[in-house]
């Protein structure tokens, strides 16, 4: 009865802190005059990565190997399918193709690369290098000119809308921490697989802060911020999470990773870009094609 009292508890820690992190970033895109999509990408993208970069590293440390990598590619997949499927029921993605190209492409990039890292059956130090490397060069190319407008006085005070953003992140990563800790112990008591664990209760309990973070700006019209948090979340976790976990610890790779998961991770990143880049975004329609697509995924998933 307790882990289930936890479990709500983490629910509601994630939503109130989604609220939070939101107002707290638009409010500083405001103040900086630096465009919400950046911010999006950045501060609101990384910071509610924080949790899968915590549970990769445990993971690692702890040999479980499965629900590290899992975390990160199941993560990836629940950021697009599910939390982007549910932020179109919500309301329509829209966002301009020429204005995010780059970071759409990164994105996909960083996917497409992960079947050479799988390849071998092992991620050791020097790949690990060369992701931490890349996040490092994507950092710099995206927050180089990162500003569209001039500091504006009279919004809000800067240290506020920082106050504001910490506690959201805080009451947000504190909200995972107890959903996915409670989940898993739930179910283990049912006898799910670790493999299983981490690709679907571990994935979306570490995405529950992109998650309800997403959902409340697409509900407050943010909607650069609702996509720049997945897109920046998605190239967090295989540049940063990967990269920095295996500099750490290099970690094997279970061979249906290679074979199922990133083939499908990498198909909806290349669908994702091509509505982007032929419609500007997608409505409801689509939003509930990406909800069953996700909901057959994890289907199929559980049964082999």
């Amino acid at each position: 009865m307790l882990t289930y009292l936890i479990l709500c508890g983490g629910l509601l820690g994630l939503f109130l802190g989604g609220d939070l992190l939101v107002r707290g970033a638009s409010a500083i895109a405001v103040r900086l005059g630096m465009s919400p999509m950046v911010i999006g990408l950045t501060i609101v993208g990384f910071g509610t990565s924080t949790p899968e970069l915590l549970v990769s590293l445990n993971a690692a440390l702890n040999g479980q190997s499965g629900i590290a990598i899992g975390n990160v590619v199941g993560s990836n997949i629940a950021n697009l399918l599910l939390i982007l499927g549910l932020a179109a029921l919500i309301a329509p993605v829209e966002s301009r193709f020429q204005d995010n190209r780059g970071d759409l492409f990164w994105m996909c990039g960083a996917v497409i690369i992960l079947p050479v890292l799988f390849y071998s059956g092992h991620i050791g130090r020097i790949e690990g290098f060369v992701l931490a490397l890349g996040l490092v060069s994507y950092l710099v190319l995206r927050l180089r000119g990162a500003r569209d407008g001039e500091l504006t006085v009279d919004a809000a005070p800067l240290w506020r809308s920082l106050l504001i953003t910490a506690l959201g992140l805080a009451a947000v990563m504190a909200g995972a921490h107890y959903l996915v800790q409670s989940a898993t112990i739930i179910a283990r008591d049912w006898g799910v697989s670790e493999a299983m664990i981490g690709l679907s209760i571990v994935a979306i309990g570490t995405s529950l802060p992109e998650l309800a973070t997403t959902c409340v700006a697409a509900f407050r019209g943010q909607r650069d911020i609702a996509l720049g948090n997945v897109i920046g979340s998605n190239i967090f976790n295989v540049l940063g999470i990967l990269g920095i976990t295996a500099l750490i610890a290099p970690i094997p790779v279970d061979a249906r990773f290679l074979t199922l998961d990133t083939p499908f991770v990498i198909a909806v990143s290349l669908i994702i870009l091509a509505l982007i880049a032929w419609r500007n975004g997608f409505g409801r329609i689509v939003g509930l094609a990406m909800l069953a697509t996700y909901a057959g995924y994890i289907a199929y998933s559980a049964m082999i």
